[in-house]
């Protein structure tokens, strides 16, 4: 066990030294990458790398005799010797003070080689050299000593201390020249203290310091500095610093090492060496069997499962650290995982498993990768996997962030991360409740940066232009982070529905929030601040106003003022630096206050003795510079309110005029009462609103003073009125008009009417004339009274608008009311071919206006003839045609109209008795009545005239045809139902719950119906079983209920002529069905000649309708006469039976059963199953429309059946007793036989087999 422990102990010493070999590669690799800068800056960043310039190599041990590591040339003999002494005593005075070395230590130091090392290092070209101090501890562990090397090699040891470069300027060294300005020296700290966190502090608090103070003061523009490459050179210090950050920021995730025994390496190599799969006959058979071995290779894998799980079980707080941790965690443990996954299926450890197994230590093998817990860390089905959630950490941009160098940069990494987040978040199954913390450790990265940034500009010290520039883009940026916000928000939301997850309340609370309050708070204050600064200028006259007051310089008071909050952190929003701010905003205050007070002592005197409202107005105009101020603008608040407020409120009564709108103001009816047109009128109107409201912003000008849109209140009453302004103008509204006219082309010409394409498809017929050139020339004569430039175009229009106005405006309304007919008969389909003839009378005129037949009529001829036909009427017609065609055509549509209007009316009561047919109660006066309206109506349109009636009355016909055959099907299902009905005495009563359930529904539905369908209600038939000589049989016979059941059936289809009447009363209804006799609609009674021809052939009723019925519906109620009449034919059959009492002779039935008792057992059992059909209580059986009557013979039978039971019960005892009395002889015989044999001969065999054959007899 202990050499186990010292391999322990050896694999933990070599975990922790190589992560650090390992990650220091990373920062120094793009360390180099600056050595691409421009030449300006290639000297700092040489210093900057002769400083780190070696990576780190394993440990060994140190001599003063190690070779240099710059490898120079064979040193040449510099013109003056440099003395090793001067270098000693420049050390023994650097060393004590600077990494606290002890004289007594130093000697280590001066070896017998130090004089050749420092020789070397004085002459060669290379730049440094290095004092090591190393700690030794003492084997007692009780005190610790230091020893110092000299050396031109950089190594790096834990038990290092402190590694002090030495590093020179020029080429050699100087004697005769001090070494304090030949020799750079830097500090490297080690000990307890990581590299992480020495190079961080040198390159943050050092080198980059210094390059940004030498940079700056040089003074070059951002062109300047962009051409030399400075800001590309700044970045890479940026990146290498957060380089160093997160190196010393990672959660270090130890690597794990397995431990492999000597032997099972070795046999692993020779098998590889021989080219063979590794296997256990590699292994020494002794050692198979062997305890001790088996027990260290049992201990080498409980080892690893300890080393594994120090990384399965590795979990961090994501809401403790940065967001550059928790990207790196995952990041390092998948490669961690990777590593031990690669190890696990390496060679060696299959033979120690192999070997394990063979040696039947299962234990070990069985849960080796259980207890590892690489199934929890990589399985999705209980931890979310590693590799998954790096699908979010990788390419993670938040170095973008870390090493943005402007606000430009800052904004555009927000963009990035959340971009990332947003994407990957849907894909990856990092976990919500993580994501939320992550995003807040974004903030306060995003937070410290911002705050870098800002700091480094000094806001209180630059000028107001550039400080409001800079606030405005950090505002900018504030508000980029709440839009990606909320898409974050967005996407955690939805991700959360999509897994299922737990709710938890998506909220992140940033980090920065305070920051951002504080800058918008410092925005604001420094634009009161600059407002009250440049008002106290010398340039605004203010100080002799000033001086007479108080005796106070006003602008110097202010730039005293601000020197107060000039010399604090403005950007510090911890608790202390919010108390900073507060005293120094405080004592900002209280100065600004006494300036302040001078103007406002001033200001409210001048005001006070105004006599009159104009006076007022001139002091505001001088003092109103002042009024940015919100003390000032306070204490004149009361002068200012009473002369704002009545601008308001005129402004106000412009603004409600205005939105009442024109065509609902008193001037629109003003306007109609002087005849002028709507466009004309609507500018006139707007004009003198527009006049109003520049007299009343005037006034507010006069209050405020110059500048007062920049007012809160002036901003708001300047946006206000440009606002309103533009809605006043009425250039817009001239154009627009004009437009319109040259849109329409407007000209009277053309032919009479056009036809239109609706919106919603189809088209329309239209007259070819804009309504609104009626108007036209009113609209040009007022618009040129108010300046505006009319084309002449349009004022010919408008004088040949005045010529065809009458004559349109008559063709507009007949067209309008065609348009309308033929609406309403589009919405009634049905009437149609009624109007058609009229209708085809007006579209012939529509064809004759439009130029197709006839004559062809143009409304230029309007235009050109109108006054000669209106002065000198033509006498013979000919040239007033085309007015003759207007006055035709409008009487033809207004008789398509009357004929329309009257045909709706009576199709309308046709349909409404239509639909009543469908409706109505099941009775010969019901449809007879509203057979007779619809008949009335059809002898009406005869009457009338209206054309293609046989046609439409056909249709009619189908219609109604369809809806009685609808009835007939109805009752049939109706009657089929009733006849179907059983009563509580049928013995279908213990059908199914489900089934009585339907039944119960169905019953409902047809209480319901039963007034459509006359209250139909089937009694049922009554028939007696009887006896009468010796002889059952039935009375009525079963023919005669189908017989009476086919009867009612006629009789509610209206096929019989007469009502059945039977002694049992089977049927009554409160009315006679005559659906079939019902006589059919006519189109041509008012003709006689087809009277007389087709009086034979034309069906007269509607008995036809049986020969049209879907499917099986007539088929159904005579199958289910059919059914129930085989029910009962069954039933009585059973009755019938029972004749047989009398007819069979007790002798022939005892012959027939013999002597089986078996026989007579069943014909006894039969008996008394069959007695179940007339030993009952009852004397009667329903079948719902059918009833059996058997109480007359229920008691005789019952007589006889229980004569012949008694025999036949008398006959079964004797033979009963006769069979018990052959087996008691049988068994009393064999008694005695097995008595008279002794033991003996039953034994023997003689008497035994007789014995025994006896015994089987019994």
């Amino acid at each position: 066990m202990a050499s186990d422990g010292s391999i322990f102990q050896h694999y933990f010493t070599t975990y922790r030294k190589t992560p650090q070999r390992r990650s220091l590669a990373a920062p120094f690799r793009l360390w180099r990458t600056l050595k691409s800068t421009p030449s300006s800056t290639e000297s700092v960043v040489e210093s900057i790398s002769t400083r780190v310039s070696t990576d780190m190599e394993p440990p060994q041990a140190l001599t003063n005799g190690s070779s240099n590591h710059h490898d120079p040339s064979p040193p040449t003999e510099p013109t003056s010797s440099f003395e090793p002494e001067i270098f000693r005593r420049y050390l023994e005075s650097l060393l004590p003070p600077v990494i606290g070395a002890k004289q007594s230590d130093l000697e280590s130091l001066f070896d017998d080689e130090f004089d050749e090392r420092v020789s070397r290092f004085a002459s060669d070209t290379g730049g440094v050299i290095y004092v090591v101090q190393v700690k030794e501890e003492s084997e007692d562990g009780s005190n610790s000593t230091f020893t110092y090397h000299l050396t031109p090699h950089l190594m790096y040891h834990p038990s290092h201390v402190t590694t002090l470069a030495l590093i020179k300027r020029g080429t050699t060294l100087d004697p005769l020249t001090p070494l304090a300005t030949q020799l750079h020296f830097l500090n490297l700290f080690g000990g307890d203290e990581t590299p992480y966190e020495s190079l961080h502090a040198v390159v943050s608090c050092g080198v980059k310091p210094w390059f940004d103070a030498f940079v700056g003061a040089r003074g070059t523009g951002k062109d300047g500095d962009t051409k030399m490459g400075i800001p590309m050179t700044k970045k890479k210090f940026a990146e290498l610093e957060l380089s160093l950050l997160h190196l010393q920021q990672n959660v270090e995730i130890p690597e794990t090492h397995l431990i492999i025994h000597p032997i099972i390496q070795r046999a692993v190599e020779q098998a590889h060496a021989a080219g063979s799969r590794p296997n256990i006959s590699n292994i020494p058979a002794k050692l198979l069997n062997d305890s001790s071995f088996l027990n260290m290779l049992h201990g080498h894998v409980n080892a690893w499962i300890k080393s594994i799980q120090s990384v399965t079980k590795l979990t961090r707080d994501v809401a403790s650290g940065t967001a550059s941790q928790e990207i790196n965690f995952w990041l390092s443990l998948e490669r961690a995982l990777e590593a031990i996954e690669t190890q696990l299926r390496s060679d060696e450890v299959n033979m120690v498993m192999d070997c394990l197994r063979n040696a039947k230590r299962f234990h070990a093998t069985v849960s080796f990768i259980a207890d590892t817990g690489l199934k929890d860390a990589t399985d999705l089905a209980n931890v979310p996997a590693v590799h998954k959630y790096n699908q979010l950490m990788k390419d993670f941009p938040l170095n973008e962030l870390l090493s943005a160098t402007d606000l430009d940069k800052v904004q555009e990494s927000l963009v990035l991360i959340f971009g990332h987040i947003n994407r990957k978040l849907r894909l990856s199954p990092y976990p919500i409740r993580r994501a939320l913390p992550l995003v807040e450790a974004i903030s306060r990265d995003f937070n410290d940066q911002l705050l870098r940034i800002l700091t480094s500009q000094r806001l209180p010290y630059t000028p107001y232009d550039t400080f409001e520039r800079l606030l405005s883009q950090t505002t900018n940026i504030f508000r980029t982070w709440d839009d990606q916000i909320k898409e974050f928000t967005n996407v955690a939301r939805e991700v959360t529905r999509k897994r299922n997850e737990r709710f938890i309340p998506i909220k992140v609370v940033p980090a920065h929030a305070k920051l951002q309050e504080r800058a918008r708070y410092l925005r604001d204050w420094r634009k009161q601040h600059e407002q009250l600064a440049v008002m106290t200028g010398p340039t605004k006259g203010l100080g002799g106003v000033g001086m007479e007051v108080g005796g106070m310089d006003m602008e110097e008071e202010v730039k005293e003022a601000y020197e107060v909050v000039k010399r604090i952190d403005v950007l510090d929003v911890s608790v202390e630096g919010t108390e900073i701010w507060v005293a120094a905003e405080n004592a900002y205050n209280e100065r600004v206050s006494r300036v302040e007070n001078q103007i406002i002592a001033r200001l409210r005197d001048r005001l006070g003795t105004a006599r009159n409202a104009n006076e007022m107005f001139r002091v505001f105009s001088k003092f109103n510079a002042l009024f940015v101020r919100a003390k000032i603008r306070g204490a004149i608040q009361e002068y200012q309110t009473q002369l704002i407020d009545s601008v308001k409120e005129d402004i106000k009564h412009l603004h409600e005029k205005f939105k009442t709108q024109y065509r609902f103001s008193e001037a629109y009816h003003m306007s109609q009462m002087r005849d002028l047109p709507p466009i004309a009128g609507a500018i006139i109107w707007a004009r003198q609103i527009e006049r109003q409201l520049q007299t009343y912003m005037k006034r507010v000008e006069d209050v405020l003073g110059k500048g007062w849109e920049h007012y809160a209140e002036g901003q708001k009453l300047q946006s206000e009125s440009t606002a309103f302004r533009k809605k006043l103008d009425t250039r817009p509204v001239f154009d627009a008009w004009m437009q319109d006219i040259n849109r329409r082309n407007m000209g009277v010409d053309g032919r009479l009417f056009e036809i239109v394409r609706l919106r919603g498809g189809g088209f329309q017929l239209a007259v070819n004339f804009d309504p609104q050139i009626i108007t036209l020339f009113k609209e040009v004569r007022n618009l040129l009274w108010l300046n505006f430039q009319v084309p002449h175009t349009i004022s010919n229009m408008a004088k040949d608008a005045k010529r065809v106005y009458p004559h349109a405006v008559s063709l507009m309304e007949t067209v309008r009311t065609y348009g309308q007919t033929l609406d309403l008969v589009e919405s009634n389909k049905g009437i149609e071919w009624l109007v058609a003839e009229y209708r085809n009378e007006s579209q012939r005129m529509i064809s004759k206006g439009g130029g197709n037949i006839g004559m062809n009529i143009r409304w230029d001829y309007f235009v050109n003839q109108y006054d000669t036909s209106r002065y000198v009427p033509s006498s013979d017609g000919r040239d007033n045609r085309h007015i003759q065609f207007v006055r035709e055509f409008a009487s033809i549509v207004s008789v398509l109209q009357d004929k329309t209007n009257n045909v709706i009316d009576l199709y309308k009561d046709i349909l409404r008795a239509v639909e009543d047919l469908a409706t109505c109660s099941y009775t010969s006066e019901a449809f007879s009545e509203l057979l007779s309206k619809i008949q009335g109506a059809i002898d009406r349109l005869n009457l009338e005239g209206y054309a293609n009636l046989d046609y439409w009355v056909a249709e009619l016909d189908k219609r109604i045809e369809s809806i009685l055959l609808q009835r007939l099907t109805h009752i049939i299902q109706v009657w089929c139902s009733e006849f179907d009905r059983t009563d509580d005495g049928d013995t279908r009563r213990d059908i199914a719950p489900v089934r009585d359930l339907t039944n119960k529904r169905r019953d409902k539905r047809m209480k319901e119906e039963k007034f459509l369908e006359g209250n139909m209600t089937l009694k049922p038939i009554v028939h007696e079983i009887r006896i009468q000589n010796q002889v059952i049989f039935l009375d009525p016979p079963i023919e005669y209920a189908r017989a009476t059941w086919i009867k009612q059936l006629h009789d509610w289809l209206g096929l019989s002529t007469q009502k059945l009447s039977c002694r049992s009363e089977m049927l009554t209804v409160l009315s006679s069905g005559v659906v079939c006799r019902l006589r059919r609609i006519q189109s041509s009674r008012y003709e006689i000649g087809l009277q007389m021809q087709g009086a034979s052939a034309v069906e007269t009723t509607y008995t036809s309708l049986l020969t049209r019925f879907p499917d099986n519906t007539l088929e159904r109620p005579f199958s289910l006469i059919e059914t129930k009449v085989q029910h009962i034919k069954e039933y009585v059959g059973k009755w019938l039976q029972f004749q047989s009492l009398w007819d069979l002779e007790a002798e022939y039935v005892f012959n027939r059963l013999g002597d089986s008792l078996a026989n007579w057992q069943q014909l006894l059992t039969e008996i008394k199953k069959t007695r179940t059909t007339f030993d009952t209580s009852d004397t009667q059986k329903s079948f719902g429309v059918c009833v059996i009557d058997y109480e007359q013979v229920q008691a005789r039978v019952n007589a006889k059946y229980d004569a012949w039971q008694r025999d036949i019960l008398s006959r079964f005892g004797v033979k009963l007793g006769n069979a018990m009395k052959e087996m008691h002889a049988s068994i009393l015989k064999a008694r005695n036989d097995l008595e008279h044999h002794s033991i003996e001969g039953l034994i023997g065999g003689g008497g035994g087999s007789a014995a025994g054959g006896a015994v089987r007899r019994f």
